[in-house]
């Protein structure tokens, strides 16, 4: 198979899982509403949220129509990127690094350009496809639905802590979902491979 098959492969799986997985939170759970996976080490929590990856968030609805166009761009920018590298025959590891990057990134614009359109409201009941009375906001205001949460460690730091002596203690805080772990997984695996990954490029 060659490297821009590939690349196209894992994009493609990356972003039906993804959807897949979002589309069947969204209609079957309301926020807040959980799931055990390993006990309370590892659970689906579904929640959304208007910015960026693991809930990092812009102010109102002009942070979050700026940071909808900067994913577009980003997006174009990746896939220029992934194209010259493949035209290149760089290392396949870089190839499907991008390519993950790629398919997070387009993963969570399609929630943030379309699920407002689409989808009702998900706080009282499971959102509804394509409700009659429109969705819950306008094209680019979506909100990015986010379902993995793994409190691997949760208890409070202790009293004599420098730091937030006496407060809650989470590790691992952020909820993320599927788009959110192929960004992470793809810059990891650039960082920690790099002088092979960029060896072979002019």
């Amino acid at each position: 198979m060659s490297p821009r098959k590939k690349a196209v492969l894992l994009i493609s799986l990356i972003l039906i899982a993804d959807q897949i997985l979002k589309i069947w939170i969204k209609t079957h759970l309301v926020i807040g509403e959980e799931i055990k996976l390993f006990g309370n080490w590892g659970l689906i929590h579904f929640i959304e949220n208007n910015g960026m990856a693991f809930g990092m968030e812009m102010g109102g609805k002009p942070g979050k129509l700026i940071l909808s166009i900067f994913r577009i761009v980003a997006i174009f920018g990746i896939g220029w990127f992934l194209n010259s590298i493949i035209e290149k025959k760089a290392n396949t590891g870089l190839i499907l690094a991008v390519s993950a990057i790629m398919a997070g990134a387009v993963g969570n614009i399609i929630d943030s350009a379309f699920y407002g359109i689409i989808f009702s409201e998900s706080y009282t009941q499971p959102a509804i496809l394509f409700p009659p009375g429109g969705g819950y906001s306008t094209l680019l205001h979506g909100r990015v639905v986010d379902m993995f949460y793994f409190p691997v460690i949760d208890t409070y730091w202790p009293d004599w802590s420098p730091i937030n002596p006496g407060e809650s203690l989470v590790f691992f805080r952020p909820v993320f979902n599927i788009a959110d772990s192929a960004i992470t997984c793809g810059v990891i695996s650039i960082l920690l491979f790099q002088k092979r990954m960029f060896r072979d490029l002019s």
